[in-house]
């Protein structure tokens, strides 16, 4: 009975207005008005068991509004990252989907179902080029975790690229029916140079309102609906963009998933990690490997 009504949810979602559905519901989400929000706030706190006791913030009547409270931050002892500068941080609390290595450039979605780097990075070959045979991990962020992205790594900026698409569901059930899952709904790749090499941490959106905000630039989906590159080219007048270790790179509003890319013989994966394991954001994925 659950695979059934699991297939009747992802048939709905190819003929639902995905955008058209998104900004409806994110206007609710930006409501402001008092007795709205906070009937939104409880009842999805309820209804998901958000732990409350984290929060910087517990009082739930004291967000601004639905969105403020969905990104809310966490006390600052809240999570601990992993102190070994050698270990490769858990980009965001949330489900492991899958991890391993990119066999040639073909990326694991669910059992059998692969999509290719290209894709996922907006079509770029000789972008993609450089993660063939390298590694990856995917976090599925559920409506209860805490929806801000840290950075596994420290890393300095090179490029963002936002990627417009459809806006599927990002849960198990979605993933094992809709080919080529994250490498259709819209998407934010940020690229960053690392002690690793090169590392790309793609934010991928999700059905209802798919919001995407990065700590250098704010939101950033919508308003646009056409594929913008954006590099950070070092001048005079602009410092490198710099990001450390466990700091925060961005945010999301309700749906989402973190795809997490190295190149080639950059990094090792934990042999205990398996796909549907609970992650926590800064705790230890994985190692770089040693050069020598």
């Amino acid at each position: 009975m659950k695979s059934f009504f699991n297939t009747v949810f992802v048939a709905l979602q190819y003929i639902l207005p995905h955008h058209l559905l998104s900004r409806l519901v994110g206007w609710f989400a930006r409501s402001e008005w008092p007795p709205l929000k906070n009937a939104l706030i409880r009842v999805f706190a309820w209804h998901f068991k958000v732990n409350m006791s984290e929060a910087q913030e517990p009082d739930l009547s004291a967000y601004r509004h639905f969105n403020a409270f969905f990104t809310r931050a966490l006390k600052p002892d809240a999570r601990e990252p992993d102190m070994d500068p050698a270990s490769i941080l858990c980009p965001a609390d949330g489900t492991l989907s899958q991890i391993g290595h990119i066999e040639e450039n073909l990326v694991l979605q669910a059992k059998g179902d692969y999509y290719t780097v290209e894709r996922l990075l907006g079509g770029d070959p000789a972008l993609a080029k450089a993660f063939h045979n390298g590694s990856f991990a995917t976090v599925y962020l559920s409506p209860r975790d805490y929806h801000r992205v840290h950075m596994p790594l420290s890393g300095t900026l090179l490029r963002t690229i936002y990627i417009p698409g459809r806006l599927f569901s990002v849960n198990d059930a979605t993933a094992a029916r809709v080919p080529n899952l994250f490498a259709r709904n819209e998407r934010l790749v940020c690229l960053f140079e690392t002690p690793a090499g090169k590392m790309a941490v793609i934010m991928v959106g999700a059905m209802i309102v798919a919001g995407i905000e990065t700590v250098w630039n704010g939101p950033v989906t919508p308003p646009h609906r056409d594929m913008e590159v954006t590099h950070f080219r070092v001048t005079p007048d602009m410092p490198p963009m710099v990001l450390p270790r466990a700091g925060e790179m961005g945010r999301f509003y309700l749906g989402s998933t973190a795809i997490v890319l190295f190149e080639h013989h950059a990094v090792n994966w934990l042999d205990t990690l398996k796909a549907g394991d609970s992650l926590r954001m800064g705790q230890s994925i994985g190692r770089l490997q040693d050069p020598s």
